[in-house]
């Protein structure tokens, strides 16, 4: 399978708004970045990608496939939106089986499985808890178990460690970059620390424009931070 998104001259329009302006990236295997402030189309773009909106105009790829394609794709594609809730009636394992069977994961495939994602995101103590009685930090940790139950090719996550406090955006961070070998995962933020972290290659998003689009040391090589480097070049700096 070629694992690569490519998107060329993409947009979005919401009536008169011009939501997404002529982007055009190049997404290999690893974590890539994808950094804007709030409002900048970064949930745009990832909702594209993830084929849950139409684009306007331009065109995307998703592993070879076009995004229009979205029965062939939604199966290579786990996603974490940035507000995720389920049913807080539920027992953690009792959802994340529910949450497989509805992906298309075979019943002898979520019984072995379901017990090594609940360790790789650490909630194995806590499965027999309900989704109601988890902390913040543990529901990102189930949205990101029920995002690759069904061992997706690329990993969409939104705003994954805002509100976390400091040791669980570490622990967040970490799990994320595990989960890079061999797919794509694509972390979109508006924290400058999670970008830095984690991605070698990233964009920028400003006003729904790609304003950078590189490896990080491209935008520190001249001394800069990359926190004083993006808001430069956003216009913040």
């Amino acid at each position: 399978m070629n694992i690569e998104i490519i998107t060329d001259g993409l947009s979005k329009r919401y009536g008169k708004f011009l939501a997404l302006d002529d982007v055009s990236l190049k997404i290999g295997p690893g974590v890539f970045g994808l950094l804007g402030r709030n409002g900048a189309g970064k949930t745009t773009l990832l909702r594209i990608l993830a084929t849950l909106l139409p684009k306007t105009g331009g065109m995307a790829t998703v592993c070879g496939a076009d995004i229009s394609e979205t029965k062939t794709l939604r199966p290579l594609i786990g996603y974490l939106p940035q507000e995720f809730s389920f049913y807080p009636n539920m027992f953690v394992d009792e959802a994340l089986d529910y949450l497989g069977l509805l992906s298309g994961v075979s019943r002898d495939v979520r019984k072995e499985r379901i017990p090594e994602l609940l360790n790789r995101v650490n909630l194995f103590d806590e499965r027999r808890k309900r989704i109601r009685a988890l902390s913040g930090g543990m529901k990102r940790r189930f949205g990101m178990a029920q995002a690759i139950i069904h061992n997706p090719a690329v990993l969409i996550v939104d705003e994954p460690t805002s509100g976390l406090d400091p040791v669980e955006r570490v622990r967040f961070r970490a799990m994320l970059g595990d989960m890079a070998e061999n797919r794509i995962v694509i972390l979109s933020t508006h924290i400058v620390e999670d970008v830095e972290k984690l991605c070698d290659h990233l964009a920028i998003l400003d006003k729904g424009a790609v304003v950078f689009d590189g490896v990080v040391t491209g935008l520190t090589k001249g001394g800069a931070t990359l926190e004083e480097a993006y808001l430069q070049l956003i216009g913040e700096g």
